[in-house]
């Protein structure tokens, strides 16, 4: 068994770092409010520290899922953050949805303190986290990946290595901008069917299983219709993804048209007070007097 950190302990990072430490790993944690770190560690039968450095002391593997570019970089080389006490032969692994950018830049910092980086961004939800089935998609070295996949899949279904570091990130800007088509696509069928009168459950019980088909369909489809946006990942998270996704596609000249008029279609559900609505909400801008 491993000693681990984990550090953010949120909706995601509390049931991640959870899984690990019911798996039988040595786990520490931190967290910004030390109330809910004193809480896991009751919990799980674990320990916390006041600070990501004093929780990464010594540890074999330190995880990280935080909420962005500026968290990660305040937990790792900020003051008192993990880079610090790391130590050499030790892996990070970033489970934060965050920028390619800062995966690279954070990696550098790591080779010249002689441990490594994995960038390792999660999908799957809440739900899945909770229930230890997150696809994770990993961007670095295959020997460092070897080596931290068994811990990784204490939380996993799925964990693979997609290329060198950052490619994680890169793999879960693919998995948003698929995600903001469908939400959208499926936001409209609902709204149409609605409309035109139809039953919207005899409807996709058509469609469902066809061409139409997909993960959003299955589990959203109910909740949208009955207007119910607390089920998933919130509106104010997927702009921050989209924002993301948006500023690595100008750099790297692809073209976004639909996903930066989803991007915008969010904006308008923030404005109606749905920052913590779930991402199916676009149905409720869609449904507006």
């Amino acid at each position: 068994m491993a000693s681990v950190a984990f550090i953010g302990l949120g909706v995601m990072g509390y049931p991640m770092a959870g899984h690990i430490a019911t798996a039988g790993h040595d786990v520490t944690v931190y967290n910004r409010t030390t109330a809910k770190a004193e809480q896991w560690a009751k919990q799980y039968d674990g320990r916390f520290k006041s600070t990501p450095a004093d929780a990464a002391k010594d540890c074999e593997f330190v995880f990280a899922c935080v909420g962005n570019d500026d968290d990660l970089r305040k937990i790792t080389i900020g003051k008192d953050g993990a880079f610090a006490s790391m130590s050499k032969g030790a892996i990070f692994i970033d489970n934060t949805t965050a920028s390619a950018t800062v995966a690279r830049e954070l990696s550098e910092h790591a080779a010249k303190k002689k441990f490594d980086f994995l960038d390792a961004p999660v999908s799957g939800g809440q739900a899945g986290a909770e229930n230890g089935v997150l696809t994770v998609m990993i961007g670095g070295d295959e020997a460092i990946f070897e080596k931290a996949k068994p811990v990784i899949d204490c939380y996993a279904k799925k964990a693979g290595l997609m290329g060198p570091v950052g490619s994680g990130q890169l793999t879960k800007m693919v998995n948003q901008i698929c995600i903001a088509g469908l939400v959208q696509g499926l936001a409209e069928g609902i709204h149409f069917a609605q409309k035109a009168g139809l039953d919207v459950e005899t409807v996709i019980s058509a469609i469902s299983g066809g061409a139409a088909q997909s993960w959003q369909m299955e589990n959203r489809w109910k909740t949208m219709n009955n207007g119910e946006y607390e089920h998933g990942f919130a509106v104010d998270w997927m702009r921050k993804d989209l924002g993301i996704v948006l500023a690595e596609g100008r750099e790297n000249q692809s073209h976004l048209p639909v996903t930066a008029l989803v991007d915008q279609f969010y904006s308008e559900v923030q404005k109606m007070g749905g920052n913590r609505w779930d991402t199916s909400s676009l149905l409720a801008r869609l449904n507006r007097e």
